[in-house]
């Protein structure tokens, strides 16, 4: 779950909820008492417990946009929720305090191109968040344009249509009084993948010097019933100073998957997924931002479209480039014009191959985009704004709601 849109989705609720003689009081929850600005932490505070209607917009080319709902439940008891608003009533930083012990939320959209997801998911925190479990799962239909694999490219893309119910879980207990987490992690799908057309398949999809070795295996892998299921442990640091929107502070993730038979896959390979997100404040008015992304499949063949690593990079759509290994590196600057407004410029590469031995052979997709942000929940830290990105194809906008990495 990206907790942040739960935010952007309670102010997006709180903007169409009032009218008539009513707006004067409603309205006044959102002027900070500090600058007399706009601001959404006393409504938070307020209205962020209980059921919770959050509209979703998808921006993603790859799958022409779209739009979607999540039903949020955050189970507390009236003692618990009268706590955490007096903790956050005398704080300056009330990130820690808006999370409940527990949270569910079922969640459904549909694109521009005829794609559609349903399904739900739960967060549950335990002896003080030292122990923490998060598990969702639905079911989709989804379109996304297949361009090939690492050095494996097709002469044209082929639309691929997938079918898919999907189970994730991982349970996550702190070492000690560190900021390292480790535990189980699980990840279970079933798909069926074919192209929308049937013709997408005849003649000569792939280039001349691919056709003898590939056609084949690429046949077979574009139209399939398979199931890929796997156990693994993940380890996770995390100092950054704010969940939603950090300024300082580090967050590292490694997570390392097993799927083999006895698991009920039908694939047999690894998969080992880092993430290091590193934040520093420069100085009153500077900040910076680098964030390392590396995923790698050990495996003999090639995977699955929806199982292969893909560049994940403002300014490429979804799956757009895909192979066994992906690295990905993204720097962003960010300037404070105040208190409440800033400016920030990025610039991201990555490259996709299937294998080590070939990824220096292949091209470094560029990306670069500035956006901004705006301050719109003081106590919790909490900012939100819009990136436009510039990538090796085209253009794209998105609307942040706390960090642009996840």
């Amino acid at each position: 779950m990206r907790r942040p849109l739960f935010i952007a989705g309670i102010l997006t609720a709180a903007l169409c909820a009032s009218h008539g003689a009513r707006a004067q009081g409603f309205w006044s929850q959102f002027k900070d008492p500090d600058d007399g600005r706009f601001d959404a932490s006393l409504y938070l505070a307020e209205n962020a417990y209980g059921f919770l209607p959050v509209p979703i917009i998808i921006t993603d080319p790859a799958v022409d946009g779209g739009l979607g709902a999540v039903g949020v439940f955050f189970h507390e008891t009236d003692e618990q929720k009268e706590k955490r608003l007096d903790a956050l009533r005398n704080t300056e930083n009330g990130a820690q305090f808006l999370l409940t012990p527990s949270v569910s939320a079922a969640a459904g959209a549909f694109t521009g191109n005829g794609s559609w997801f349903a399904g739900g998911g739960h967060m549950g925190f335990f002896k003080q968040g030292r122990i923490r479990y998060t598990g969702g799962g639905g079911y989709g239909d989804v379109n996304l344009d297949f361009y090939g694999t690492g050095e494996v490219g097709l002469t044209r893309p082929i639309e691929l249509n997938t079918e898919a119910a999907m189970i994730i879980q991982s349970l996550k207990f702190k070492i000690g009084k560190s900021g390292f987490f480790i535990g189980p992690a699980q990840r279970f799908v079933s798909a069926r993948i074919e192209p929308r057309s049937l013709g997408d398949l005849s003649g000569d999809f792939l280039p001349p010097g691919l056709q003898e070795k590939w056609q084949e295996i690429m046949t077979s892998l574009l139209t399939t019933d398979v199931v890929t299921s796997a156990l693994g442990i993940v380890v996770e640091y995390d100092s950054r100073n704010n969940f939603f929107s950090p300024h300082s502070g580090y967050q590292y993730h490694l997570e390392h998957l097993l799927y083999r038979d006895y698991l009920g896959s039908d694939i047999e390979y690894q998969l080992t997924d880092f993430k290091g997100h590193n934040y520093w404040q420069l100085n009153d008015k500077f900040r910076a931002a680098l964030r390392v992304d590396i995923k790698y499949a050990d495996t003999d063949g090639l995977l699955p479209p929806f199982a292969a690593p893909d560049i994940n990079l403002r300014g490429i759509p979804a799956m757009r480039y895909q192979g066994n290994l992906v690295t990905v590196a993204e720097a962003e600057l960010t300037w404070q014009i105040d208190s409440r407004w800033s400016v920030n410029g990025f610039a991201g590469a990555g490259r996709a191959a299937n294998s080590i031995d070939e990824l220096d052979n292949q091209p470094t997709r560029v990306t670069k985009g500035a956006g901004f942000r705006y301050l719109i929940a003081r106590q919790y830290g909490f900012e939100m704004g819009l990136d436009v990105a510039v990538g090796p194809e085209e253009n794209v906008f998105y609307i942040q709601a706390g960090t642009a990495w996840h």
